[in-house]
C-alpha cells in the first residue's frame, strides 16, 4: 500500500512538468509521423494479466505483412535491440525521444490506472512471455514498473536473460527505500542516455 501511494504522490506532483512535455513530444511527433503519435501495446502486468500500455510512437508504421515478429531462440542471447542492427523505422526525433525516454512519459498514465508502478520489471509483450522458461514468470509477482535494476545495468545491452536476472532480483528484494534510490539512479542514467535505443 505504501508503493502505491507513492507511485500516485510522485505522479500527481510532477503532473505539472510531464503533462506539458508529454503533449509538446506528442505535437512535434505528430507533425514528423505525419499521423498519431501516441502507441498504444498490449502487454503482461501483475498476475500475468494483460493491459494496454501507453508509449509515444518513435517508428514510422510497418508496411503491410512486415510487422514485427518475435521468435526467440535462446534467452540467454537474445537481446531486443542489437546495436549493430538499428531499426530503419525509428525516426530520428523518434530516437532522441527513446535516448531521453520521454517516449515513455505516457506510462505515468498507467501508473495512475494501477497496471503500472514507477519502478519494476518492464512489462513484456504477450508473443515474448509465451515463450518464457517457467521460472521467469515470477516476474509477474509484482506490478510492472517503468524504471528498474535492468535499466540501471545495462538497459539495451543486456541479453534478455540477464534483465530477468535483475527483475528477479528486484521482484525478492524489493523495498520502498530502493525504490527511491532506482528512481534517483535512473534519473541519473536518463540524463546520460545509457543503453537506450
Amino acid at each position: 500500500m505504501g508503493k502505491r501511494i507513492f507511485d500516485v504522490a510522485l505522479v500527481l506532483l510532477t503532473a505539472p512538468l510531464w503533462v506539458p512535455l508529454t503533449l509538446a513530444a506528442a505535437l512535434v511527433l505528430a507533425i514528423d509521423l505525419g499521423g498519431n503519435p501516441f502507441f498504444l501495446q498490449q502487454r503482461i502486468g501483475l498476475g500475468g494479466r494483460p493491459f494496454t500500455m501507453y508509449k509515444l510512437r518513435t517508428m514510422r508504421h510497418a508496411r503491410p505483412g512486415r510487422e514485427d515478429r518475435y521468435h526467440v531462440d535462446d534467452f540467454k542471447t537474445f537481446v531486443f535491440s542489437p546495436p549493430d542492427k538499428p531499426n530503419p523505422r525509428i525516426t530520428r526525433i523518434g530516437a532522441l525521444m527513446r535516448k531521453t525516454s520521454i517516449d515513455e512519459l505516457p506510462n505515468l498514465i498507467n501508473v495512475l490506472k494501477g497496471e503500472m508502478s514507477l519502478v519494476g520489471p518492464r512489462p513484456e509483450i504477450p508473443e515474448i512471455v509465451a515463450q518464457y522458461p517457467p521460472h521467469y514468470h515470477r516476474r509477474h509477482e509484482v506490478r510492472p514498473g517503468i524504471a528498474g535494476l535492468a535499466q540501471l545495468n545495462g538497459r539495451s545491452d543486456l541479453t534478455y536473460d540477464e534483465t530477468v536476472t535483475y527483475d528477479l532480483a528486484y521482484v525478492d528484494n524489493h523495498s520502498l527505500r530502493g525504490d527511491i534510490a532506482i528512481l534517483l539512479k535512473t534519473f541519473l542514467a536518463v540524463l546520460k542516455g545509457s543503453g537506450a535505443r
